[in-house]
């Protein structure tokens, strides 16, 4: 299905106001999708949607009001490991720029390699580390291709978010966000290479996104709930149950400084 059917699809469920800003919802914030007055519509009802199918994730397109502001809310993405498309996402965000969308905020679950970002806490990304080396470009056959990543995180809005911060007395620092392809978790040698090259958090989303969003003229911003310590930097056990565990702690941190955004728009 085209982009423009997808479009009229989502439409004609949610009405032709466009759409401000796109919401991509990590670990431990599914939730917010509910609190959107609007309408709510299954991945599965939207052909080439992507799969997004591990658990803690709610794949459901919410398009409505939230804090007085009309987004579009993904409840899910598609992680590359699930089926080694790092493009999984390129139909969703070609939707939400079609909806009208100016900007991206994305959130996720990370281990942090910083001990004055512990779990519980959040990070807003500065820049990434893409370890993985994959890129979701890669047979794109025109020369938008070769999208410049420099400033890919937009100032202004992350200049916002930290207002939003401090207006809910959140610390939210800054820090580089390391892209690992997954599903298995780093090796303490990994992890000790990643802090080497300038690496704070590592996880297993958001930079295929960022990458489409700046091929798509969106300007991007994100967030990283902190659900542990990277691997060798304690003791802790990691596990996806852990992650889902942790997730919610930061995640209603982030939703606080998330409405604020909202409604300094």
């Amino acid at each position: 299905m085209s982009v423009t059917d997808l479009v009229s699809l989502v439409q004609a469920r949610a009405g032709a106001a466009p759409v401000r800003l796109g919401l991509i919802l990590g670990s431990g914030l599914g939730h917010l999708a509910g609190a959107v007055e609007g309408v709510s519509i299954p991945y599965a009802d939207l052909p080439g949607f992507p799969h997004a199918g591990v658990s803690g994730h709610n794949p459901n397109l919410v398009i409505g009001t939230l804090e007085g502001v009309r987004v579009a809310v993904f409840g899910a993405r598609e992680h590359y490991y699930e089926n080694g498309n790092p493009a999984a996402m390129r139909p969703a965000l070609e939707l939400l720029k079609a909806l009208g969308a100016e900007a991206l905020i994305a959130t996720n679950a990370a281990g942090s390699l910083r001990r004055d970002i512990p779990p519980g806490d959040l990070m807003l990304l500065s820049d990434h580390l893409n370890f993985s080396g994959l890129n979701p470009l890669i047979g794109e056959r025109t020369d938008a291709r070769f999208v410049p990543m420099g400033g890919a995180y937009d100032a202004d809005l992350r200049a916002r978010l930290r207002a939003a911060a401090e207006a809910e007395h959140v610390t939210l620092p800054e820090g580089v966000y390391t892209w690992y392809s997954g599903p298995s978790f780093e090796t303490p040698a990994e992890i000790r290479a990643i802090k080497i090259l300038g690496g704070d958090a590592v996880g297993m989303s958001t930079v295929p996104e960022v990458i489409l969003a700046r091929f798509l003229g969106l300007r991007v911003a994100a967030i990283s709930t902190i659900t542990n310590m990277a691997q060798g930097m304690s003791d802790e056990q990691i596990s996806h149950e852990h992650t889902k565990a942790m997730a919610p702690l930061g995640a209603a941190k982030l939703e606080r400084i998330l409405r604020a955004f909202l409604r300094g728009l």
